[in-house]
């Protein structure tokens, strides 16, 4: 039952791009929550991170939102930058030959130009509490066409202290709408949220056995001052392709790079306190693969979706047995097989446990790896570490390889709209409907992406075909 993509009913512009996107067949959380989503329910759905439920509310939104509505029709909620960028970029992805346009809203990006980027057509708008119920607050993002409410990684958002500010955000959304809700864990308050917004919510529980059975989870005693050297032989002897590194604070994220750094290991680093551009860039270098190992804060991993992640290594144990679930649901994801190591010191044994208990894993007690083990692993490991890492191609460039976007010299100010381009472009020689993506209409720009290798056609026409009586400059954008 529901064992492929094509079960659900949904259209061919989101089978096509799924196709393309290499979705091969849904995941539990997948299966439980898309009909159920398309039948318009309120759900609560506990599932880790890594188990496929962005897809699983991003399909049904993109499937039903309507393409003809300008305002924003459904809210997405994440309690970080980065999973608000990579969600929206999910949701772009999977909507692509439906013509779906998503946002990504957050702090520390200029407030006036998602203002700009909010005037224009919107279907799904993702964001952060804060940044979100500042633009609710100034109206420059109207909620009165919003059908849909997803709160992700809700747990996540009580730790960083959101609850009262999404509890705003709710009050002010339309009382007739679909609410959503996802948690890996399920503490107090997010009932208490559920309790009073919700209405009569399926509940759907994925464990994380379910959800990634392929991790292995083991735990290595070792004295804090000797952690550096037994990482370092770990490293050599699994050897992985990739790895994310996770330390409680940012000073033993930066003391762990320096230390990886100097002793030639491919590395980076990501948190908090960094800056919002250096810390996208360090991401899109991760994703693409240009450096192997991720050290990393737990806030400043969200967002991460990297496939084939074979090991997460928790360099200090997490003091909240719910940080456990999150970090590993970094490896092991979409049914790739994974590994997770911590690294106990011998007075955190009693957080082991309680992870254990929370979670219903097992975690193997291991020796550490002798120093002959890693010796004998050395020279291939710096091979390794010398060796270019392989490129990995982003999921969404399979899909955007066959994309053009054209810049058109005309908006709003000269009177055009969406349907004027749609209309003189699926008029031109050998191009349909189909072939046109994501318009963009500013006040004196439009951007148009042309799909399906029909880019350079679709410019060259352009160049002597009017748009409403008028004659644009028309060009390929700029990237």
């Amino acid at each position: 039952m529901n064992s492929s993509f094509q079960s659900f009913s949904l259209s061919s512009d989101i089978l096509r791009a799924l196709e393309t996107l290499e979705y091969r067949e849904p995941t539990p959380v997948q299966r439980a929550v898309i009909p159920a989503a398309l039948e318009q329910k309120d759900m609560i759905v506990q599932s880790q991170t890594g188990s496929g439920k962005t897809a699983s509310f991003a399909i049904p939104l993109v499937q039903l939102a309507d393409w003809e509505e300008n305002k924003a029709q459904a809210l997405v909620l994440t309690p970080t930058r980065e999973l608000a960028a990579q969600v929206k970029e999910d949701i772009t992805n999977i909507g692509r030959f439906k013509r779906i346009k998503a946002t990504a809203i957050y702090g520390k990006s200029p407030f006036d130009r998602q203002k700009l980027e909010l005037k224009q057509k919107n279907h799904i708008v993702v964001g952060t509490p804060g940044r979100l119920l500042d633009h609710l607050e100034k109206q420059t993002l109207d909620a009165g066409k919003i059908r849909f409410l997803v709160i992700d990684e809700a747990d996540e958002m009580l730790n960083m202290g959101f609850i009262d500010q999404v509890s705003a955000i709710i009050e002010r959304l339309p009382a007739e709408r679909v609410t959503m809700l996802f948690s890996a864990t399920f503490p107090n308050d997010i009932a208490r949220l559920a309790d009073t917004y919700m209405k009569e919510p399926k509940q759907i529980n994925v464990s994380a056995k379910t959800a990634a059975p392929a991790i292995s989870h083991q735990v290595i005693a070792v004295p804090e001052a000797e952690k550096t050297e037994v990482l370092k032989r770990v490293l050599a002897i699994e050897s992985p392709d990739s790895a994310i590194l996770f330390c409680r604070t940012q000073e033993r994220v930066e003391g762990l790079f320096d230390t990886l750094d100097a002793a030639g290991i491919s590395s980076g680093m990501l948190h908090g306190g960094m800056v919002q551009e250096d810390r996208f860039q360090i991401m899109n270098k991760f994703k693409r693969g240009d450096f192997r190992y991720l050290c990393a804060t737990d806030v400043a991993a969200r967002g991460i979706d990297v496939e084939n992640i074979p090991l997460v290594i928790h360099y200090d144990v997490p003091l909240e047995k719910e940080s456990y679930v999150h970090r590993t649901g970094r490896t092991g994801r979409a049914g790739q097989s994974g590994k997770a190591i911590a690294l106990m010191e011998p007075f955190e044994e009693k957080f082991i446990t309680e992870i254990e208990e929370f979670t219903g894993l097992v975690l193997s007690r291991i020796e550490p790896p002798s120093a002959r083990e890693a010796a004998a692993a050395q020279p291939a490991f710096e091979a390794k570490m010398a060796a270019r890492p392989q490129r990995r191609e982003d999921k969404g460039a399979r899909l955007n390889r066959d994309i053009m976007k054209l810049y058109f010299n005309g908006g709003k100010k000269k009177k055009l709209r969406a349907v004027d381009f749609v209309g003189t472009i699926s008029r031109l020689p050998g191009i349909e409907a189909a072939d046109i993506g994501i318009i963009t209409i500013q006040d004196n720009v439009t951007y148009v992406e042309i799909l399906n290798g029909k880019g350079p056609a679709v410019l060259k026409a352009m160049k002597t075909t009017t748009v409403k009586g008028k004659q644009l400059k028309v060009q390929k954008a700029r990237s």
